[in-house]
């Protein structure tokens, strides 16, 4: 009789064992479960405003040129040229120094008055505007990869996830924020 009571609390044993086990096997499964978040990324974007910029700038201008063909300075040094060559040589002589000296006076004075002309100016201040981009980066979500049972999975947020964990309620993460995508 012995050896019927032996196999009989053997049997008993693994009975009560395995319903130990079974029952920590529920327990855990009725726990909370949580995944591991294994990488979070900011999603940045990147955007342009157009705005005008104003700076007022010196320029200069050359005046209205009125004797635009120099018939003055050209005038001027033809007289003060000849009156100069006219005090050099004697007879005809005094008469080709005349016309020599107009001649060399009317060129000198049509570049005079040319240099003079060029010099002429004035300035003003005016306004110029142009357009420029101002650039702004901005984090607008996150890519959030995380772990569950073996498996990596993805999902963007609004919102950082706070913490290294997130848990796991009927298969689904439970997010502070709300995902925009699975």
């Amino acid at each position: 009789m012995k050896k019927p009571i032996i196999i009989g609390s053997i049997i008993a044993a693994l009975g009560i064992a395995g319903g130990v086990a079974v029952g920590a096997y529920q327990s855990s499964e009725s726990g909370p479960r949580y995944a591991d978040i294994v990488s979070v990324d900011p999603i940045v974007q990147t955007s342009s405003a157009p705005r005008e910029v104003c700076e007022n700038v010196t320029v200069t201008h050359q005046r209205p040129v009125k004797d635009e063909n120099r018939i003055a300075g050209t005038a001027i040094g033809a007289i003060v040229g000849g009156v100069v060559g006219n005090q050099f040589g004697g007879g005809s002589g005094k008469k080709i120094m005349t016309a020599a000296g107009a001649v060399g006076g009317g060129l000198a004075g049509n570049q005079v008055q040319q240099q003079m002309q060029q010099g002429d100016t004035y300035q003003t201040t005016e306004q110029r505007c142009s357009t420029v981009s101002d650039s702004k980066q901005e984090t607008v979500g996150y890519d959030v990869r995380y772990r569950y049972d073996g498996e990596v999975h993805e999902a963007k947020l609004d919102e950082k996830p706070e913490g290294e964990r997130v848990l796991i309620r009927n298969g689904q993460p439970q997010w502070d924020g709300n995902p925009q995508s699975s």
